[in-house]
Order: C-alpha cells, then structure tokens, then sequence
C-alpha cells in the first residue's frame, strides 16, 4: 500500500529537488517546426530562449498525449508497487494536461488508483504543493488526503511575473483577461499574475524598473502575511535573465525570515516559449 507523487515539467522542479522531495515529473513538449521535443530532455530553456530570439523557426508547446501518462502510470505502479498516484498539473484553463492525466487515469483504473489534481497554476508554486503531497503520504495521508494538501497549497499561492512584451502570450493565446492589454502594450510595462487559473493584468506600470519593483513589493506583501509558525517558500523564476533574477532573490532573501526558502530556478521551455525571453516571475507558496 503506497502512493506516487508525479507532477510535470511546467512545474519547473530542478532534478535535485525532484529527486530530494521524491517527485516525477513527466515532461511536456516543444515542437520546433515539425520536430516535438521533451521538455529538458531533448531541448533545454536556453535551448529555446536561443530560438525565440533569432526567430527564425516556428516555436509552440504540445501537452503529453493520454497515451504517455498511461504508459508512465503503469510504470510507476510495475516499479514502485504503489497502489495509488496523485498526479499534479498546470492548470486546465491554460493547457489539456490535466484533461489527458483524467483520460489516462479512467483507462488505468482497474490496475492503479489515480487521483488528477488540476493546479489552476504552474511554476514552483505547482512544484512545493507536490513536494507536500508527498511529505503528507510520508504522514500518513491517503492518496485523496495527500491530492487535497497539493489543491490547498496551490490555492493558497500567489505568482507575480513580468514580460518585457506581450507578443508570446499574444501568439500562444494564454493572455486571457489580459487581452486588453494588447491595443495598449507599447505605453505599458504590465505586472501579470494566475488568477482562477489564467494570466491576468494585476497592475498597468510605466517603466521596466518600476514593474520589477512592484512585483518585489506584491510578493512581499502576501509573504509577509503568512503566520511564522506555517512558514512559506519562494521561488525566483527566470527566462533568459539570470543577473537580474539573481538580484531579485537576493533583496527577497533579505527581506524574509532566515526559514523562509528563496529558491532561483529557470523558468521552463514550455513556459518560456508564451512568455518570451526577459521574463520574471516569483512564486509565493504558504506551506500547509
């Protein structure tokens, strides 16, 4: 009797903290003209910032097909002899990943339990919640208590990002309530955020400088409101700007309490490829 904790790649969970907090991860895809590629398998993020910026080659993302979660499941039961998995993805108004697990997971049912949780995020904020699943199976918690700890989590997290153009979520159609955004995008340098699983406009700013530091400000915020006794982890995301990333971490490192985890972690090739090169994002994920 044991559960499987598997997340997927637009989590963003370097291997060393996959492999620390127990997690799997199944990749999503890129596709570069006619070819798919495995997120961190067969292309890297700076792979694919190098793409995007020459522009020359159609870049797009595709989700894992049914058929791979099947394929994956079956594994993980054959090898680890769990009876149940609780399977994490970015959320469902962004991507049809968690549309493909719920298929794989009712095709598999006879042979292992899955439970499907729909993130409504992604990013590391999707990377702590299955880290906590798997600490609440560690516990104790059944598979369907363990996918509850991963849903209260994500609820509970907050993602801020900025993008030095609107161009890539334009194209990728992932701008929802942002839309707006567009007829103005030259006047504006825009502070973005998840809310009920889709980017929307969380503030208009002027200035690149002002947006970066907006963004310090709003993570701060819900940091800093999280009882001491819970405790929260932060996560520093980056796509093709590492110094100024690096610099970000650094001021959030001092302004939080020492037990507070600020991680700096690339954002990933499927990500990237809707946010563009320059972007910033920051995770704020109240432990549970």
């Amino acid at each position: 009797m044991s559960t499987v904790v598997l997340t997927d790649s637009t989590a963003c969970l370097p291997r060393d903290l996959a492999a620390q907090a127990g997690v799997r991860v199944i990749p999503l895809h890129v596709t570069v003209g006619r070819q798919t590629l495995s997120e961190g398998v067969d292309i890297t993020t700076s792979e694919v910032a190098e793409l995007l910026r020459a522009g020359k080659e159609k870049v797009g993302t595709s989700r894992p097909a049914p058929g791979e979660f099947v394929e994956l499941y079956r594994q993980l039961a054959r090898e680890t002899g769990c009876d149940s998995i609780v399977s994490v993805h970015l959320s469902a108004a962004i991507s049809g990943t968690v549309e493909a697990a719920e298929m794989a997971a009712a095709e598999v049912r006879d042979e292992v339990a899955v439970e499907v949780v729909d993130s409504r995020i992604l990013g590391m904020a999707m990377g702590y919640a299955a880290w906590s699943a798997v600490d609440a199976v560690a516990a104790g918690a059944s598979a369907a208590a363990a996918a509850e700890v991963a849903r209260a989590r994500c609820a509970a997290s907050a993602t801020y990002f900025y993008v030095d153009s609107l161009e890539y979520l334009r194209r990728g159609g992932r701008v929802g309530a942002a839309q707006a955004l567009l007829g103005s995008a030259l006047a504006i340098k825009p502070l973005l955020t998840l809310a009920d699983g889709e980017v929307r406009l969380e503030e208009r700013v002027r200035t690149r400088g002002k947006a970066l530091a907006r963004l310090e400000e709003k993570c701060l915020e819900v940091a800093t409101t999280v009882p001491p006794e819970q405790g929260v982890d932060v996560a520093v995301h980056h796509f093709g700007w590492l110094e100024q990333a690096e610099e970000v971490r650094e001021r959030l490192r001092a302004a939080l309490p020492d037990d507070c985890r600020v991680d700096l972690v690339e954002l990933g090739a499927v990500a990237g490829v809707h946010s563009g090169p320059g972007t910033l994002a920051v995770a704020v994920a109240p432990r549970v």
